[in-house]
This record gives structure tokens, sequence and C-alpha cells, in this order.
């Protein structure tokens, strides 16, 4: 009886399907343009040594039948040649081939033309005849020349594919761009401005073919902020977008093909039939995707990264398995050459341009190079997370930025937080500011405690104008021609160092943090976190339970990654703007290559605005303390303050006994654990003990003279 044949076997026999690509379609787009600008020299070549008789007998006959179809245009057809090749050579194209092709053929005919007009007596050949004849004789000489000069000029714009006027003088763009802008500013009636509201509701702006959006990025018009009921004294200028730098470099994956065949028989060798599909070159990486036989494990392929990554001398690989949308697994490589990308070309996308959204800013580009944008709003929080140097700051950079074009400050203002003093300072003096950037621990806990009851105000204003989130309310103060309210801006709270904080001020931070994480989305206020030190005493569980969407720089760890992202990956990343961001809405992060932008760039947008806008006007009372509203408490309750009769008398307790615990508490006044230990938490808020850390005592912060000062004084008596 014939033994039955293994289910590998039967995979290993099953007939492949023949592969339909053609032999060239699996070279890189940079080796197709190498071999056609070398056969379009090859062809000018030739056609010179023809001339001078050196090109063997083929060459006679080509240098006969040229000359009788070009005349004295000979040469002409050297330099269509040569034209064809230097588009190809210096890489004005990307894939479109055909239009060089035509382009060339274009001006060789037309100039045959202009060359019988001027001469005469079949000097443009009989191509040059048959071209100027019909129209010398419809148009005459003059109108003619014209003519033919205008469509030889267009010929060498499609050869080069670039604009007529590519250069132009900067007083001339800035004529232009204040044109534009005083058309923009014209003051619409609050009527036509609802009714453009309402007709925009019914239309949806259809992404670029190609260009994908991020999840969470897609935007509807109803969440377009309305035009403000009183326009602003003056129009807000938007820096120009030649203040920023475009793109940089080409990125090179080497070879693709071998590439492929590598993968493919490295897997192979462990038993697994896979099939090569695509491939998709990114400014960082190239993705090789693959679909692998019926009956094989995804955890096969992603335990052999190590093999893969020895196979291609390649470090570090990254495998996706499977790709979101698609039944295909990714295999990420780095390449051997990377392209910077640069937000000017990231601000000129579709996606950004045609999108109503204030809080929409760019990210980056994927490993397919397609814009990738994301909106704020729908996060409604951010956490930026990462190793240090990994891109984090330039990121944040890349966010502030984008806001700066998009929004003027009666849209969006800014609280900016930066320990470090050097990253966000820059900013000081841009009118989207409310207050200069904090850069004291003690201050940063007033603007986060004022943020809340910012938040709560703003709910009280909402639930009198019967609105359910900030954009409704805007609407209804719009729609309100009597009505005394102004709309109120977004606001964006920044926060460079997370963990600098939490160290100083763990409780206070994480308590203000998480109820505006939980709350503050429907009023417009909004927060985004960085941190180099991704650990759960920084990004503890409560912050990463309110704030879901993410990005991830490289890590040094895997425990890192998963602290960030709730998976691995993040270690596997290059660095230097290489991340992964994971939105609220999906389940899977994306890789990214982000937008770089220097520290010139940012100086020179910040010295535009403080140039061109009035100066900021700075609202104190956001950094100064507050005697008479209490504490906030960590998980929003009531607030904790000094109005239980037994406060002072506990202060007096714990200060002079030089320990501070709850029994103690207990047996001197007399009261219960519950009282005892809120009274403790209430001395811990304002900064009479240090908190509680397992077995050790309490430390006692303020000496015994200093009891009967309010805490808050002492913050602002420090400040001071």
């Amino acid at each position: 009886m014939p033994k039955k044949k293994s289910r590998r076997e039967q995979e290993r026999n099953r007939e492949k399907p023949k592969s339909s690509k053609r032999w060239h379609d699996d070279l890189s787009p940079e080796t197709k343009k190498s071999l056609l600008a070398l056969a379009f020299f090859v062809g000018a070549t030739i056609t010179v040594l023809a001339y001078l008789g050196q090109a063997g007998t083929l060459g006679r006959y080509l240098y006969g039948g040229l000359s009788l179809m070009l005349g004295r245009g000979y040469f002409l057809a050297t330099a269509a040649f040569v034209l064809g090749g230097l588009s190809f050579l210096l890489s004005l194209r990307e894939r479109l081939y055909v239009s060089t092709l035509i382009g060339s053929s274009l001006f060789l005919i037309v100039s045959l033309g202009v060359v019988e007009l001027i001469w005469g007596g079949r000097a443009g050949g009989y191509i040059g005849f048959g071209v100027s004849y019909p129209l010398a004789a419809i148009f005459d000489f003059w109108a003619s020349i014209i003519i033919l000069i205008a469509v030889d000029l267009a010929s060498v714009l499609v050869i080069f594919n670039i604009p007529l006027f590519a250069i132009r003088d900067k007083d001339d763009m800035d004529e232009d761009e204040e044109i534009a802008e005083k058309e923009e500013t014209v003051v619409v009636n609050i009527a036509d401005t609802l009714k453009q509201i309402a007709e925009t509701s019914k239309q949806t702006v259809l992404p670029k073919p190609g260009a994908a959006l991020a999840p969470g990025a897609a935007t509807r018009p109803e969440d377009d902020f309305p035009i403000m009921k009183r326009p602003p004294k003056y129009a807000y200028k938007r820096p120009p977008l030649e203040l920023l730098n475009n793109d940089k470099g080409t990125p090179s994956s080497g070879d693709i093909k071998a590439n492929a065949n590598i993968i493919q028989r490295t897997l192979e060798n462990f038993g697994i039939d896979v099939e090569m599909s695509e491939v998709s070159v990114g400014p960082t990486i190239t993705q090789y995707t693959l679909k692998p036989a019926e009956g094989v494990k995804l955890s096969r392929i992603l335990s052999l990264q190590n093999d893969l990554a020895l196979a291609l001398a390649a470090h570090p690989i990254r495998v996706e398995a499977p790709i979101p949308g698609k039944s295909l697994v990714g295999i990420e490589v780095p390449n051997r050459s990377i392209a910077l990308v640069g937000l000017r070309s990231l601000l000129q996308e579709r996606q950004y341009q045609e999108s109503g959204a204030p809080l929409l800013f760019t990210l980056g580009r994927d490993v397919t190079g397609s814009a990738i944008t994301a909106d704020l709003a729908r996060m409604p929080h951010l956490l930026i997370a990462g190793s240090t140097g990994s891109g984090k700051s330039v990121c944040m950079h890349g966010i502030i930025t984008s806001y700066l074009y998009r929004n003027p400050p009666e849209v969006l203002r800014f609280i900016m937080v930066d320990p470090k003093r050097v990253e966000l300072s820059t900013y000081n003096g841009i009118p989207h500011l409310l207050t200069p950037v904090i850069t004291d621990p003690k201050k940063t806990i007033q603007a986060l405690r004022w943020g809340v009851r910012e938040m709560e105000r703003r709910y009280e204003l909402l639930a009198a104008a019967g609105a359910r989130d900030l954009m409704s309310y805007n609407v209804k103060i719009g729609a309100g021609k009597e009505s005394e309210e102004e709309p109120l801006p977004y606001l964006v709270v920044i926060i460079d160092e997370l963990a600098d904080l939490m160290v100083s001020f763990p409780r206070e931070v994480e308590g203000s943090v998480v109820r505006l994480a939980q709350m503050a989305r429907a009023v417009g206020i909004h927060l985004i976190l960085t941190t180099q030190r991704p650990s759960v005493e920084v990004i503890t569980g409560l912050i990463k339970a309110n704030i879901t969407s993410r990005i991830a720089f490289q890590t040094g760890s895997q425990i890192d990654s998963r602290t960030i992202l709730d998976m691995a990956g993040a270690e596997k990343l290059l660095g230097n703007g290489d991340m992964l961001f994971l939105a609220g809405d999906t389940a899977k992060p994306r890789r990214i290559q982000g937008a770089f932008v220097s520290e010139g760039e940012v100086r020179r947008v910040v010295e535009f605005l403080r140039r061109e806008e009035e100066a900021p006007i700075y609202d104190e009372a956001i950094t100064e303390p507050k005697h008479d509203l209490g504490k906030q408490g960590l998980f929003g309750g009531d607030a904790l303050d000094e109005d239980d009769p037994l406060y002072d008398a506990a202060m007096r307790v714990v200060i002079e006994s030089g320990k501070a615990s709850a029994s103690l508490l207990q047996r001197r006044l007399k009261v219960g654990y519950a009282r005892a230990a809120r009274l403790l938490d209430i001395l811990e808020e304002n900064g009479i003990i240090g908190p509680g850390s397992g077995a050790k005592p309490r430390e006692i912060l303020v000496e015994r003279q200093s009891a009967q000062q309010n805490p808050d004084e002492r913050i602002e008596d420090e400040v001071a």
C-alpha cells in the first residue's frame, strides 16, 4: 500500500501560480532611470559619430536617413537625446518615462519646423517642411515662429517636469502672500457663516489617491472650528512655507530583487513556504511583503527575525504579522541610505490643506512614503515617550509648528511646560501663549490646577448655553447677535518632560493630569505629554488608562516598549524620528518616519510671528497660587482644603512630635481612622508632610516656626 504523503510535502509539490510580472518589474526606479539615461547618451554619441563617418556602414545609412529627414537640423537629434538623458540622470521624474520620450520627440520635431521657417529650402528636412508649411500658410511667418517657439519651450518643460517660473523673487512672493491673506480676511456675516457651515456638513473631502491617513486622522466637516462672531482687530498672518526646509536625499534599499530572494530562501530553509508580494520603499525602511502558505503559523515567522537579519546583513529587522487590513506579512529592513522628511512638504499635502480641523497636525511619512496626519481632537490626548535622542523633542516641535501654521491665537492657545528650560523657551513671545513658558515645577502645579478650574468653568458655560461640546457652543455664541460671550479657543497643554515633574510632585501632577484627561475633551482642552523615562513610576496606570493615543520612539528594551504601547516593537526602531504611532481607536501601531524640524526653522517661524503679530498678553493668574480654592484630589473628588476644624491641631501634632501617622492623630485628637487619614492627605497636599513610602515614616517638610504660614504662601515666597 503506497505511503501517504505528508502535508508539508504536498505543500511543496503544489504547483505555484505563474507570475505575471515582467522582467523589469523588480528593478528599482533609480536603476530604470539610469538605464534610460545611458541609452539616450549612447544615441547622442552615435549621431555624432555617424556625422563624422566613424560609425561604420550602419552609421553611414543612419546619417543619410537622418540628413534627409532632418536637413540642417541634424544635430537637433543629438540635442534631443542629451535633454532626455539629463532628465533621467538628474532624477527629475518618478516613473513618467513616456512623458520624457514624448517631450524629447516634440522638441526635435518643433525645432526642425523653426529651422525650416528661418532658412527655408528644406533646411529642416522633410519633418521641418511638414511642420512649417501648414503653419506658414495659415498664420504667416511671425505668428508661426511665435507658436513654434512656445511649443518648443513647452516641450522642454515636459522633459524636465518643471514649472515655467520655478525661481521667483522673494519680494514677489511676499507681495502675493499679502494679497492672498487680504482676500482671506474678508469678514463674513453671521447668517452666511452658519449657512456655509450647514452646507459644508453635507460635503466630504476625498483624500489624495494613495495618500493614507493615520487612524483617527480623518476629519469630518462638522468638526471644523466655526468662524468667530467678532473678527480680530487684525488679520493673522500665517508664516510663509519658505521658512521651512523641504525633503532631502533619496532613499536607497539596495538590490530589492536579491533581498526578496534571500527572504524567501531563508524561510524555505526553515520549512516555511511563502510567496513574495509587493515591495514598498519608505524614507527610512523598505517593507517586503509576503503571503505564507496555508497552515503556516505566524509565530514561526516572528521567531526567525534574527535569522533574517543575519541573512540580509541588516539590523534591526522588524516583522509586522499580519499587516492591518491585508492577509500579508511585512518584513521591514533598514535602508542603506535614508531620506530626510521635511515639514514643508507635509504642510503642502492635500489632506492637511483641505481639512478644516483646527487640531490637525502632521507626523511624517509611512513605509509607502504617504503623508500621515492626525487630529488631536479625536485622540483626545497624546503621550510621546522614548529614549534620549530618539526624536521626541523634534516631533513635539513639528506638532507645535503645524499648529502655528494652521491657527490664529483666537482659535488655539498654548500652555507650555519645560523643566529643562532649553527646549520650549524659544516660543516665548508668540501670541498663542497664555503664559510664558513655565520652567518651575511649583508653577507647573498651579498651572495644572488652573487648567482644572478652567475646565469646570467651561462646563458651566456649556451647560448654561445648552451645548454639548466646544464646537456647538461656539456655533451658538456666533448665532446670538446680542450675546456678550466670546467664542472659546482650544487649549493645548504641552509638558516636555513628565518624569521630572513626577519625581518632584507625583501626587499633584498625576491628579491634575488624570482629571484633565478624563473630562477636558468636550471643552477643548487637550494634553501632549513627553518623557524620556518610560517607567511605570512616570507613565502610571491611571495616566495610561486615560491617554490611549501614544507615540513610541526608540527604546532601550522591550520592557520600555511594553510600558508605552502595551506591546513590543519600539526596541527595534532605528532612532532619528523613527516612531510607532498607536491611535486610540486602533489595535496595532503604525510605523512612521517623523518630520525633521531644525532649531533654525523653529527660530525663523517664531521670529516671524513676533515681528508680524502683537505682543502676547499673559495671564499671571495661571501660575499664581489660589488661597481660597483648596487642592485638587487625586481622583477628581471633593477638593482637600483646610475647612476641617481639626486641621490646625493636626498640623501642630505632627510638627511637634516629628512624625506623622494615622494612629498618632487617632490617639491625640480622638478621631476615627477615616478622618485621621483624610487629615494626613490634607497635610500632604499642603506640603506639610511628605508622601508615604511603605513602612518608612513620613517626612516632616516644614519647621515649627513656619507651621502657621499658609502652604500656598510658602510656595509663592519660594518662587519670589
